[in-house]
């Protein structure tokens, strides 16, 4: 059963009072993942801090159970992905991968490759806010969202080769997408560690924050959106990422339908509210 935490806040005086009221459901109960609801906003914690948050079979299953129910709820607009702890994710649980032999190395990377393409290709906005070690799968994790926010003292890398593997999770097709042939390849060659500064420069993360604000300035970043027509935030999302993948003729051909859909509906709403000095009520269109 879910359980609702309501908070009011109140400061000031009687003739100066300022009161401040939010509510924080916390879902269904998961042995590594803590899910709350922050309004719209649902925010995915990865909760095996002893570990550093390593990546293993149970993690996946319950990443994708999470993303079938709590995740696919029509009111949740926006998701948030953090670790607790030093590490956002630290890498694969090499304990768990040691003794795997080959067929079943291939069954655990599919299985994390499936998990971060539903995420890439998730229709709701996935924001990553990284709170530390972004190694290995975690950073391979983080690039499947679709941008990235960082505490200033995060650690990126891919250090993989170090092992004797390689990544598992598409780490050598999203890292040199999300940057360049050049930057990926040494990156994954060297398996050198970089701070969150060398990833912003990089285009790695989209933006960085001090330590103790990373949590508050990605729920800012996810209410903006939240925000916004649901329906253009939905297509904007999926033709950006669909249009990546087409020839940029096929790709605006993408946008014009995509644009023109929303006229008479959602747009309407948005574009009568802009004349009238108004905020939209997006509601209208349901």
């Amino acid at each position: 059963m879910p359980v609702i935490l309501f908070f009011s806040i109140n400061f000031g005086n009687s003739t100066n009072l300022h009161i401040y009221r939010f509510h924080i459901i916390q879902l269904m109960s998961y042995q590594q993942l803590e899910i709350e609801r922050n309004e719209s906003v649902l925010l995915i914690k990865i909760n095996r801090p002893k570990a550093l948050n390593a990546l293993n079979n149970l993690f996946f299953d319950e990443m994708n159970d999470v993303l079938s129910k709590e995740a696919s709820e029509p009111d949740v607009k926006v998701i948030l992905l953090i670790g607790l702890g030093k590490a956002f994710v630290a890498g694969a649980d090499i304990a768990e991968m040691v003794n795997m032999d080959q067929e079943e190395g291939a069954a655990f990377s599919k299985k994390g490759q499936d998990t971060f393409n539903r995420i890439e290709n998730f229709p709701i906005p996935i924001i990553a806010a990284i709170n530390g070690f972004a190694l290995g799968g975690g950073l391979e994790l983080a690039m499947s969202c679709d941008f990235r926010i960082a505490s200033k003292l995060a650690k990126f890398g891919q250090p993989e080769v170090n092992l004797g593997l390689i990544p598992g999770y598409a780490g050598t097709q999203r890292l040199s997408r999300l940057t360049n042939m050049g930057t990926a390849l040494y990156l994954l060659l060297t398996a050198e560690m970089i701070g969150a500064e060398e990833a912003l420069q990089i285009g790695l993360v989209q933006k960085l924050t001090e330590p103790e604000a990373l949590l508050d300035e990605a729920l800012r970043l996810a209410r903006l959106i939240v925000d916004k027509g649901p329906n253009a935030i939905r297509k904007v999302k999926a033709v950006t990422r669909q249009g990546a993948e087409l020839s940029f003729v096929d790709g605006c051909k993408l946008e014009t339908n995509e644009f023109a859909s929303l006229f008479g509906n959602e747009g309407k709403i948005g574009m009568t509210a802009f004349l009238n000095k108004e905020k939209p009520n997006w509601n209208q269109n349901n």
